[in-house]
């Protein structure tokens, strides 16, 4: 059924098989090759160029959003992806048409070889962005060195500019080390660098406006996610503040605020204050979701695909590649699973209903 399928959406040409296994230089140049894979097109026609690894489930924060209290039972290392395992799938995905890859974890900085991953990464040709989400504590140290890696766009998770609410809200010390890491972004040329602020009522929603003035001087773009529902976060709807609140009470303040253009797969909806440096961005997962336009895929540490962030259905490429399965049969595999991909996710209230994993075994 699968192969009848793409066979009708994308038929073969007679000169080239739009499955060969031909090189990346070949699959850019060749005419005849399709754009795009049909492996990672699903069935409402939403191309899925962006692919998010998680190469950690280990973090040197607790963040109360992302992780239980009580912490997480870790996956045993051999059952985590090797450094070749991460690579031979990116190959993959890059070879089918992924332009971005972003790095996540838990923390990804604390994976000792995520400097060679991202210079290896930035050797696949029609990888145009490599990425990395991070909580910052690790960054400034490591930055000239990702920088010459290659690594092309930086998020950092920032939730607090009061250091002691910080320390609450991440259950751990560290605010002067992201600030630092913040700054050292700057320093080194990365524009914008990305600050993420997952905003909580009662804890968060008080400094919308300092993050706002946060903008002013230096190119960062602060992106305020609406809260989000996974196993372990205590979510409920009274913490979640909705983009359309927020944006009133910032508009409040700054009433000339205005509305950038976003490209068609954008998550963020972007605003700037003119005369600012820097701009905001609204996550709106819950209140306003952007489905329709997904255009992103997951792999998790232990090598699991997520077609939805909110999805609990996941299939293994990690126990596919062990079984010694040749790449057309992991693209199929990856095909089917991406064919699977619903329009949208249930809905806040269903999501928060559903099982899932925790923030932090999925990968930010």
């Amino acid at each position: 059924y699968l192969h009848l399928k793409l066979w009708m959406v994308y038929p073969r040409s007679s000169n080239s098989s739009a499955f060969s296994c031909s090189t990346p230089q070949e699959r850019l140049t060749d005419k005849n090759i399709l754009p795009f894979s049909a492996f990672l097109t699903d069935s409402f026609g939403r191309r899925h160029n962006y692919l998010r690894i998680s190469l950690t489930e280990k973090c040197n924060l607790r963040c109360q959003y992302c992780m239980p209290e009580e912490g997480v039972k870790l996956t045993p290392r051999a059952q985590l992806l090797s450094t070749s395992e991460v690579l031979t799938l990116a190959r993959l995905f890059v070879r089918e048409g992924v332009d971005k890859i972003r790095l996540t974890g838990g923390e990804p900085l604390i994976r000792p070889d995520v400097l060679d991953i991202i210079a290896e990464l930035k050797k696949l040709a029609g990888l145009k962005t490599v990425a990395v989400t991070t909580n910052g504590i690790n960054l400034s140290r490591l930055l000239p060195k990702l920088r010459e890696a290659g690594l092309d766009l930086i998020n950092i998770s920032l939730d607090s500019l009061v250091p002691a609410k910080f320390e609450f809200i991440v259950r751990r010390k560290g605010f002067h080390k992201v600030m630092e890491s913040i700054d050292k972004a700057v320093e080194l040329g990365y524009n914008p660098v990305k600050i993420n602020c997952v905003v909580m009522r009662g804890l968060n929603e008080d400094e919308l406006l300092e993050f706002v003035q946060f903008t002013e001087k230096k190119p960062l773009e602060v992106r305020f996610i609406e809260y989000m529902p996974f196993d372990g976060n205590k979510w409920n709807f009274k913490k979640m503040v909705s983009y359309q609140e927020m944006l009133d009470q910032i508009r409040q303040q700054w009433p000339s605020l205005e509305r950038l253009q976003s490209g068609p797969a954008d998550t963020a909806k972007t605003f700037k204050v003119p005369g600012f440096k820097g701009q905001l961005g609204f996550i709106t997962s819950m209140s306003d979701h952007f489905c329709g336009s997904c255009n992103r895929l997951r792999i998790t540490a232990d090598g699991n695909l997520k077609v939805c962030l909110f999805g609990n259905s996941e299939v293994s490429l990690r126990d596919i590649l062990r079984s010694g399965a040749s790449d057309e049969e992991l693209l199929e595999i990856i095909g089917a699973a991406v064919g699977r991909k619903k329009k949208q996710h249930a809905g806040m209230f269903s999501i928060s209903q559903m099982k899932n994993r925790p923030m932090i075994l999925i990968g930010g």
